[in-house]
């Protein structure tokens, strides 16, 4: 589903990632860690073709970045950003339809037809937010807004689905419904490749299975969830000794004082 071979991408003669090899399966969900500063992001916007890398190649859904028309690529791809840039008030519903666009505003004559409509609401129910489809995007709080964008992701069936830290901004009750949500995805949509990425081993959902480290623009670990997360590796990744530990699924990490590390 998706294979990052030697990957290096510079920018304004930065090295922003450095020989980067991952490769996620279908069905895989991967969480994506590490600090700030520590390539997240750009390599997110490989995977969803976004950007091209420098160097190495990049294969997404069996097409290798640089010989496939990207907007076709695209259309497999969901990608939920919380920092989505909507600035009219369009209402849920139409937010999720314009993921069938690819679009932020609804396309001048575009119109869905009715089973588009139905499965819109059909997704907006599953986020759990059926009673607010007519509710308008500038009245929405930011939990509100991150299941919309969800649903937006999902409409397209795509094969990948891509969350760039998804509990930003989120209190901690609505981070629990955001991740009750990602498992409920993950029961409805078994075969969907997703990579999540967030610095906060709080915010990964149960049904991670895969997990990579990325430091300084390197991948300092990738592979099984339960090999990867671990004290050692993570204190390596953060440059801080922070323990790990795991409860009903969930993972914490605290500092050896026994101080929350964020």
């Amino acid at each position: 589903m998706l294979e990052l071979k030697d990957v290096d991408f510079v920018r304004d003669g930065k090295a922003l990632l450095s020989g980067v090899s991952l490769t996620a399966g279908e069905g895989e969900r991967w969480a994506l860690l590490g600090p700030n500063g520590a390539g997240k992001s750009t390599l997110l916007g490989l995977c969803g073709a976004v950007t091209h890398p420098t160097r190495g190649t990049v294969e997404i859904l069996g097409r290798r970045l640089g010989t496939v028309d990207i907007r076709t690529l695209r259309e497999s791809i969901g990608h939920v950003n919380p920092r989505h840039p909507l600035r009219s008030p369009l209402n849920i519903q139409d937010v999720v339809l314009t993921g069938l666009t690819g679009t932020i505003e609804r396309m001048p004559r575009w119109q869905p037809t009715p089973a588009q409509e139905a499965r819109a609401l059909e997704l907006i129910d599953l986020l759990g937010i059926g009673g607010l489809a007519g509710a308008h995007w500038t009245t929405l709080s930011q939990g509100e807004r991150g299941r919309a964008l969800i649903a937006r992701a999902l409409i397209s069936d795509p094969r990948l689905l891509l969350l760039d830290e998804p509990s930003t901004g989120l209190d901690v009750a609505a981070r629990e419904q955001l991740l009750e949500t990602l498992d409920q995805i993950h029961l409805s949509h078994p075969h969907l490749t997703w990579v999540l990425v967030t610095h906060h081993l709080e915010e990964l959902p149960t049904c991670t299975t895969h997990a990579a480290l990325l430091r300084k623009g390197q991948v300092l670990s990738a592979g099984p969830v339960d090999d990867v997360i671990s004290t050692e590796l993570i204190s390596a990744t953060f440059d801080h000794p922070i323990e790990i530990n795991r409860h009903a699924g969930r993972w914490t990490a605290t500092t050896q004082r026994g101080t929350r590390h964020h």
